[in-house]
């Protein structure tokens, strides 16, 4: 294709938005309201993987080393621990250490326990893989001097299976809405390019070929994409921000936080304008179809 005939359907495709401003309006409109729900769906979903990543990364294995046990025997159960396929840290925590933490938790009731600590010391164990906690857990159980190598099983378990359902319906969920938003933004534009069929009727009939009419309907639809998701980048920033700045401080007790602003708010922003822009071409490639038919 010539420069010259690039530049023409360029100028062809600017001036049909602009003469046919209240379809370009509606054309964009549906844009607009479609990837504001994306948007905003989009972070929803994001950001929940993350969280539940973390959680899943925040399961740890209490290994309680034998009462008997003496510091030699210690020193080795960890030799021992580290060699365990599927470890990824090994730290210690003395039962002193284990009894504040239970102090913390529940309350001044458990300090009737300082003059007899009946605690065990611990190895706190973290699995490279949170979905090898159980199969380490099962592997450290079997080593000599230790006691019970415990991670809430059930909770564990029943936390892993709801998140990865959760994750299957939110990329469901994430499929069906980008099916809307296709159908939406399509069925506007058609809307649009019906009602100029006549015009498409005379560029056949003087001769013009599919791609020459086709060309200008497909940037403009590449235009309305753009235009439309002008707002919903700006909300992405403004609203993603705002709501960062909020949530996120409450949060900072726990080993839980949003994915930051920088960069994540300038790649959704980017995935929405490239969204628009694919949707809006192929809304518009799919509705000229039938009225090349002449």
């Amino acid at each position: 294709m010539k420069f010259r005939t690039v530049g023409r359907h360029v100028k062809e495709s600017l001036k049909s938005l602009y003469r046919n401003g209240w379809m370009t309006f509606a054309a964009a409109s549906a844009v607009t309201v479609t990837l504001i729900l994306v948007s905003v769906f989009f972070s929803i979903l994001i950001n929940m993987n993350k969280l539940a990543s973390d959680v899943e990364n925040d399961v740890q294995i209490n290994v309680h080393i034998s009462l008997g046990a003496n510091q030699k025997q210690e020193d080795e159960l960890k030799a021992e621990i580290e060699k365990v396929s599927g470890v990824a840290d090994v730290t210690f925590s003395s039962k002193d250490q284990q009894l504040k933490k239970l102090v913390g938790a529940y309350g001044k009731n458990f300090e009737l326990f300082k003059q007899d600590n009946p605690l065990h010391d611990v190895f706190v164990v973290q699995a490279k893989e949170p979905e090898q906690t159980k199969k380490v857990a099962t592997k450290i159980e079997k080593l000599k001097h230790v006691d019970d190598a415990e991670y809430g099983e059930k909770t564990v378990d029943n936390l892993f299976n709801t998140l990865k359902w959760a994750r299957y319906a939110g990329v469901i969920l994430s499929i069906g809405l980008l099916l809307t938003a296709m159908f939406l933004i399509s069925n506007t534009i058609k809307i649009a390019i019906f009602s100029r069929r006549r015009e498409i009727e005379i560029m056949k009939l003087v001769g013009a070929t599919n791609w020459f009419i086709r060309w200008p309907f497909i940037l403009e639809g590449a235009w309305l994409g753009l235009i439309g998701s002008i707002i919903p980048v700006i909300l992405t920033f403004v609203g993603y921000i705002n709501t960062y700045n909020l949530v996120n401080p409450k949060l900072a007790t726990t080993s839980l936080s949003l994915l930051p602003p920088t960069p994540f708010a300038y790649e959704l922003s980017a995935l929405i304008i490239l969204i628009g822009v694919l949707i809006g071409i192929w809304g518009s490639t799919i509705s000229i179809r039938r009225f090349l038919k002449v």
